[in-house]
């Protein structure tokens, strides 16, 4: 795959929580943590939290008194979930690999992870690794996008990409949406050790709200700005306002609707 989820650095972050956080991001947050209020929580963990998303939310979710650990793989996207919290609230964050989770075995409750796992090179051992640090009785929920051809947006902006290199397109809108079809995830988690799971495929038909920031986080909010600058010989503005002619061309002018599609995943020991 062309990329992992620790190539989310320079400016990515920010363009990333701005523009695609309220596009793609927030509602599939608020259904996630919905999940995730059941039951006693001593000692909650997420995982490839990202720019603090899901974590501000799940901060709002728990009891105050249930510890937050909040971590990812990238120095840069903790940076900006970390600004989202305030002095005194129950939350630590830390770097870690999901492969290698440098925390005891049976330490938490509850794991959660938005969008985070598709990047995860093995995800057996991931999911290996989330049995182990989990209380029995412990819950992992997390989700997945669905295929491309769900998710119109990431289509488009791939073609757009491969517009200004085609005989080297870009590949990083394969990564995020490779994982879509349930059983394989669910293949993976029995792998892993995982027997008890549910899955939920959520449909959405989402308004954007800033087609300008949309399109330019599409291109800078992700690695898929490195792979233009490594090619070299495109102004990544070009391809930035190409994407905004091509999310008008296929969900505008006017109301700029799109469906999206994730799968949920409970999983419990």
């Amino acid at each position: 795959m062309a990329s992992n989820s620790s190539s989310f650095v320079g400016d990515i972050p920010g363009h990333y929580d701005n523009g695609l956080g309220p596009n793609i991001f927030e509602d599939y947050a608020d259904r996630l943590t919905s999940l995730c209020g059941d039951g006693d929580l001593k000692n909650v963990i997420e995982l490839a939290a990202g720019t603090g998303i899901v974590s501000r939310k799940l901060r709002d979710k728990l009891p105050p008194d249930t510890p937050l650990l909040v971590t990812d793989l990238n120095p840069p996207m903790l940076e900006v979930a970390k600004s989202k919290f305030s002095d005194g609230e129950n939350v630590d964050f830390a770097v870690a690999n999901a492969m290698d989770l440098p925390f005891d075995d049976n330490v938490f409750d509850l794991m959660v992870c938005q969008f985070g796992v598709m990047f995860f090179p093995d995800k057996p051992a991931s999911y290996r690794e989330a049995a182990r640090i989990l209380k029995l009785g412990g819950r992992y929920i997390f989700n997945v996008w669905s295929a491309m051809s769900e998710n119109p947006f990431s289509k488009m902006a791939h073609a757009v990409a491969e517009q200004f290199f085609p005989d080297d397109p870009p590949g990083f809108y394969k990564v995020p949406f490779h994982y879509g079809d349930p059983e394989a995830v669910r293949a993976d988690l029995s792998a892993g050790g995982w027997q008890d799971v549910e899955h939920e495929t959520i449909q959405l038909n989402k308004t954007i709200a800033d087609p300008e920031a949309f399109a330019t986080a599409l291109v800078h909010g992700n690695p898929l700005i490195d792979e233009i600058r490594a090619r070299g010989g495109v102004n990544a503005e070009e391809v930035a306002s190409e994407m905004l002619s091509a999310l008008n061309a296929l969900f505008g002018p006017s109301g700029m609707t799109m469906p999206l599609s994730a799968t949920t995943f409970v999983c419990r020991l």
